[in-house]
């Protein structure tokens, strides 16, 4: 039966959305006006999402530290673009206690000036390089218009920064970062994605290019899923980095920064849930396996501990649902809340010799024999739900990618059914725009390696440079 405290997600997108958010428990609106709650079901979420990157960043050399929350006027205006890029976004501090502050301080909605002010101080020889830094953090941006996990003023995140002693390391460092946020999608979150460039219009402040990772969600809008920027010497110049190269000559050194944040969690509940609920791939689902007991005999609850004992030590997070909400409750909510695998023990099926397993991606229930191996069982369901989805979502966006030869063609697909559209460019600022009147759509990446679809721009009909992703975004 369908949850009706859903609303249908082919009816209304955007309310389907919220009551997800809402009935997974994963986050609650709050007092602070555009700040969310992440309840402990969202938060869970991203710890996993934590544990992963931050496993991966490390083996890749880089270590955490932290940065201060609150950044000077006077060292956010040394590097012009970032500041305009930034400053109808930035909340300031004007005074501590009752005292008005002598100088306006930023609530960081990044930390690269803080970075280019520590690095200044401590790298002196190339000897120093790279220093390759992370920190999880959260941040504060003025939204206007916000949404759980999409969009929201104050959200949680990672910002790496590094700074090299050449151009080709540090260029290396941001195809390096933006292959780990597209491994963490294709393979971890289950959400098919494209790498590319930004084109100047769309890149970071202050960056001499960006790389992005774009994901295209259940209702054809696409979501930026990791960004990685080069800076070059830029930043560096601005904030005085610099360092003694080999030939004992004074360079400036070479900057990255490379992000994500909690939007991947509005990612998954847009390309992989249902109207029954949160639906999460095994890989980032907090829990991957709820027991649940029915009745109060002690072959079932010795049966359903023998269960939660064997998975865990294989590394599976099992747990039994032993709260006194009735059965049909709890198949309710482990449902809503995304729980990949179901296992049902009652005793009529006991007395068979038999144990129900329900898979959260596609409802299905399948009924085992008791002395089925459970390990192997169960890694291997786990695994094809996993694919599985993947696979889903990828026939999803394969269906929501179109060509487009010209501006009409582009308000046709727009109108009919969003989705990726893969058009020509010619590379000028003014046919992005004009492409942009058409409800918003925007350039997305620009396919550096794709095959031509025609010669010319989609806008403007003169010689094409750049085949470019186009779609409307959130």
């Amino acid at each position: 039966m369908k949850n009706n405290a859903i609303a249908s997600r082919d009816v209304d997108f955007a309310k389907w959305y919220t009551d997800v958010v809402r009935s997974a428990k994963l986050a609650d609106y709050s007092s602070v006006k555009g700040c969310i709650v992440i309840e402990p079901n969202g938060y869970a979420i991203w710890e996993r999402m934590q544990e992963i990157l931050d496993k991966k960043f490390k083996e890749l050399g880089h270590v955490n530290c932290q940065m201060p929350l609150l950044i000077p006027e006077n060292l956010l205006k040394k590097e012009t673009e970032l500041v305009e890029g930034f400053a109808p976004e930035v909340a300031w501090v004007t005074s501590g206690g009752q005292k008005e502050l002598e100088e306006r301080l930023c609530i960081r909605p990044t930390s690269e000036t803080l970075f280019c002010d520590y690095y200044r101080d401590h790298v002196k020889s190339h000897r120093d390089l790279p220093m390759l830094y992370n920190q999880w953090c959260n941040v504060l941006r003025w939204e206007k218009e916000t949404r759980p996990f999409l969009r929201s003023r104050e959200f949680l995140w990672q910002e790496g920064h590094t700074i090299h002693a050449t151009e080709e390391e540090a260029m290396k460092e941001v195809d390096q970062m933006m292959g780990v946020y597209h491994w963490f999608h294709n393979e971890i979150l289950a959400i098919p994605s494209i790498r590319g460039r930004k084109t100047d219009k769309e890149k970071f402040a202050g960056a001499e290019y960006t790389l992005t990772n774009e994901a295209l969600m259940y209702n054809g809008v696409a979501l930026q899923a990791g960004t990685s920027h080069y800076f070059g010497q830029k930043f560096a110049k601005a904030y005085g980095v610099t360092f003694t190269n080999k030939e004992n000559k004074e360079e400036y050194v070479y900057q990255t920064s490379w992000g994500t944040t909690t939007r991947m969690i509005g990612g998954l509940i847009m390309v992989h849930s249902d109207d029954y609920g949160l639906v999460l791939p095994p890989r980032i689902a907090p829990k991957q396996v709820v027991i649940i007991p029915i009745g109060d005999s002690e072959k079932v609850s010795t049966l359903a501990q023998q269960y939660q004992e064997t998975l865990r030590k294989e590394g599976i997070t099992a747990f039994i649902d032993n709260s006194e909400k009735s059965p049909g409750f709890k198949f309710a909510e482990a449902e809503v809340q995304g729980i990949p695998i179901r296992i049902e023990i009652g005793e009529r099926d006991l007395e068979k010799g038999e144990v129900t397993f329900v898979r959260r991606d596609t409802r299905e229930k399948c009924i085992e024999k008791m002395d089925i191996d459970l390990v192997s069982y169960i890694k291997n369901l786990l695994n094809t739900i996993q694919n599985d989805m993947y696979q889903r979502a990828l026939k999803r966006r394969e269906n929501l990618t179109f060509e487009a030869h010209n501006l009409k063609e582009m308000e046709e697909i727009l109108n009919k059914q969003p989705g990726f559209i893969h058009a020509m460019w010619c590379g000028d600022v003014a046919c992005e725009e004009k492409i942009k009147e058409i409800k918003g759509c925007k350039s997305r990446c620009i396919l550096e390696d794709a095959e031509k679809i025609d010669d010319v721009c989609v806008c403007c009909g003169k010689k094409a440079k750049h085949v470019v992703v186009w779609a409307l975004q959130y």
